[in-house]
């Protein structure tokens, strides 16, 4: 009878702090309407679509007179911008914009990239660099990552002071030429900041969008603002040997000892952490979701290891959101199918959760290896980022800005699980946000790095309304 009746307690206890987990009140908020030229914001986009500025980690594959290319248009096409702002080139192709405000102190800093990765034009349905426009979508390279907004920083400043506007407190947009090769463009532009001794009180980079069917349980759509992001590392595992002819093996070749490092750390993933920006999604977007979900979330001192199982069987964003991930992306062996290789390996990106580092993801690769013949080098590697403020003005800058242009879509924090330039900024503000001022399919998500990559062109002006919104409360 104690058991039952404890049992009984238990789920009540579950029950009732499931049916108090909803939403809150929400203020109603009454949009201000914004006037712009969208005709000459979807142009301007088309004519930096047609710049073929490709970064290539080898850089003498790139076409510098592209890259030229584009800057030389951007006076024509945002002449009020080149009139009211300072314009500096900075190293690395890094451009920097000072739209001074009425007062000092608190600025802002909107940042974007103009630079793209390279394309398989055989495998797109239409040209990758000619922006053409069909059935109210504009094809090419670039055009969701990331030259809507860079595109649509600066139209939205252009409308704005054509319109007479002035900003409270000064405004940087902050643009990076090689983010997609982790250039030093905006290490550059971070390091002028330190130098004039600029503190953001908010930086915008590129990040999340407004999505649907990402959250379990949850049919609304969702604006996803990265408060964090996740560190990186590659790591080469190799086992070197005598080679040898195949007909007579060892017991133990480089290759078997590699895919047996493969499957010990596939199948003995990371440890979940729920670290800060994960548990605010959960706390804001679980409150929308099914009964079911909504027990699992407000209820994670008993579901976690619920959860970690959903996460672990679903793979994908969900679990890169928990723990650190490993993929396997490369292999080497030997040069011919019946000789032992004298070396082997294989290499493995990894994602690092906000509570893992270099260091500790490493000694968990030894410790899960367990094979003192298998030789760990870490490559290219970043630490995780720190976690930004959500009690801030910044962050309520964003938030507004998001629900003003796509009303009734949940505003959510998040961890980015991707990398950004906006990670230089770790030691100098504490207000860093990611989003992409997009709403976007789950089609259209696809095809960023990928082929046909394209935009609607009603996306294209929706993120002008986003930025003029942004920078109005500036």
């Amino acid at each position: 009878m104690i058991l039952l009746a404890a049992l009984i307690v238990f789920a009540a206890v579950l029950v009732v702090r499931t049916l108090r987990f909803t939403p809150p009140a929400q203020e109603e908020r009454r949009a201000e309407a914004v006037a712009y030229d969208r005709d000459a914001a979807t142009d301007a986009l088309a004519q930096l679509v047609r710049c073929k500025t490709i970064s290539y980690a080898d850089h003498s594959l790139e076409d510098d007179a592209e890259f030229d290319k584009l800057i030389a248009l951007l006076p024509r096409l945002y002449p009020g911008v080149f009139k009211t702002c300072v314009f500096e080139q900075l190293p690395d192709r890094a451009l920097l914009f000072t739209w001074k405000g009425r007062e000092a102190g608190d600025p802002a800093v909107l940042m974007a990239h103009y630079d793209v990765v390279p394309v398989e034009e055989e495998n797109w349905e239409k040209p990758a660099f000619e922006a053409i426009i069909e059935d109210g979508v504009m094809w090419g390279r670039g055009t969701l990552d990331t030259k809507v907004t860079f595109g649509g920083i600066l139209s939205a400043a252009e409308n704005l002071i054509a319109q007479g506007f002035v900003p409270k407190n000064d405004i940087y947009f902050a643009f990076s030429g090689g983010e997609e090769v982790n250039g030093q463009g905006a290490v550059n532009i971070v390091r002028y900041f330190e130098e004039k001794g600029i503190i953001p009180a908010m930086v915008l980079d590129e990040g999340g969008a407004v999505v649907e069917n990402v959250f379990p349980g949850v049919s609304k759509p969702c604006a996803m603002i990265g408060i964090a992001e996740k560190g990186m590392m590659n790591v080469t595992y190799s086992v070197s040997s005598g080679g040898g002819h195949a007909s007579a093996p060892a017991p133990k070749t480089p290759v078997g000892r590699l895919s047996r490092a493969c499957v010990n750390l596939e199948t003995h993933p990371f440890k979940a952490h729920l670290t800060v920006p994960v548990l605010k999604m959960f706390d804001t977007l679980g409150r929308h979701s099914t009964f079911l979900y909504r027990m699992i979330f407000v209820n994670l001192w008993c579901f976690a290891p619920v959860l970690d199982l959903i996460c672990r069987l679903s793979g994908g964003e969900l679990n890169a959101l928990v723990r650190t991930t490993v993929a396997f992306t490369q292999m080497k062996g030997s040069k011919a199918p019946n000789v032992i290789p004298p070396s082997a390996s294989m290499v493995s990106n990894m994602r690092l959760n906000p509570a893992d580092s270099v260091s500790s993801a490493l000694e968990y690769l030894k410790k899960t290896v367990a094979d003192d013949k298998v030789t760990l080098t870490v490559g290219d590697h970043m630490e995780p980022s720190p976690v930004s403020r959500t009690d801030c003005a910044g962050w309520e800058r964003v938030k507004n800005a998001v629900s003003d242009t796509w009303p009734g879509c949940i505003v959510s924090p998040y961890l980015m699980v991707q990398c950004s330039d906006s990670r230089h900024y770790r030691d100098l503000s504490d207000k860093v946000y990611r989003f992409s001022a997009m709403a976007l399919s789950s089609e259209e998500r696809k095809t960023i790095h990928g082929n046909n990559e394209r935009i609607p062109v009603e996306t294209i002006g929706k993120a002008v309304e986003f930025f003029m919104r942004v920078m109005k409360q500036c």
